[in-house]
């Protein structure tokens, strides 16, 4: 055995849930996973209105902030037949985007990028971009699409309003429980009794759903001090402060955000702590 050394990690990924579970193996650990969330497509007439006010040209800046985000609001233009109109009007466009997921969506579609947000992908970043490319992005006295990632983004638009930019968020997607939460139950349970000796976060909305099962549960206190009993990694700064706000402490945040860097980094440090 090495790294985990035959402990149990806790997961709470949903999208890529067999990959943690094999990366937690690879480095030595006994997964349990337990799907937190579920994506829910919430395509609305704001949405619609949103697409018609890119082809009329109504708004300069577009900020994309995930890949699934992205690439729905691309597949959500089809239904009206706007799909090419958009893409074009996109082309036109200033457009910013939080990371390397939607930068990948946006090259896919041949849609050239203005501002790239550097890790660890926050909202800060993000503005700091924006900050440093007023000349070919200016915000202020502009109409500004920000697409929303599962939830709103209020420190976001309040910087960019700070700025002058007439701020038009839009959903696409939005982050809901799981249709069969029993996993998730089990896996509060195991925590509760301390039965889970590492916890791993990829995101923060995952804290926040698992919390809302465990109040359900009436095992809320019991579901925190088993997260400080154990040890708890973090993916990123959202992540974690979304935990520190919770009176939990985090052993390690990924020095990048991806799920790989985080499980070898936990394993590592974790190897090297035990020995």
């Amino acid at each position: 055995m090495s790294g985990f050394n035959g402990l149990r990690v806790l997961s709470f990924e949903s999208r890529r849930a067999q990959e943690i579970a094999q990366l937690i193996r690879i480095n030595g650990g006994i997964p349990v996973v337990a799907p937190s969330t579920r994506e829910v497509q919430t395509p609305t007439e704001e949405e619609r209105k949103v697409i018609r006010g890119i082809i009329d040209n109504e708004f300069e800046v577009v900020i994309f902030t995930t890949g699934v985000g992205a690439r729905a609001f691309i597949d959500a233009s089809e239904a009206t037949a706007n799909r090419e109109k958009l893409l074009s009007a996109l082309r036109r466009s200033r457009i910013v985007v939080r990371g390397p997921k939607p930068a990948a969506v946006m090259r896919e579609f041949r849609i050239p990028i203005s501002v790239t947000a550097p890790e660890p992908n926050t909202w800060r970043e993000l503005v700091n971009s924006l900050d440093e490319s007023t000349e070919r992005v200016p915000l202020k006295g502009r109409k500004v699409v920000v697409q929303e990632h599962g939830r709103p983004s209020s420190e976001l638009y309040e910087a960019l309003r700070e700025r002058g930019a007439d701020v038009v968020p839009f959903r696409v997607y939005s982050w809901e429980l799981p249709e069969d939460i029993d996993p998730l139950k089990a896996s509060i349970r195991e925590l509760s009794d301390r039965k889970i000796d590492v916890v791993l976060f990829t995101s923060s909305v995952q804290f926040i759903h698992a919390l809302r099962v465990a109040q359900q549960m009436g095992l809320a206190e019991a579901f925190l001090e088993g997260l400080r009993t154990a040890r708890v990694a973090s993916i990123g700064p959202i992540a974690s402060e979304t935990l520190a706000e919770n009176g939990v402490r985090i052993d390690l945040e990924a020095s990048h955000p991806k799920m790989g860097f985080l499980v070898k980094e936990t394993a590592e440090k974790i190897a090297a702590r035990d020995k």
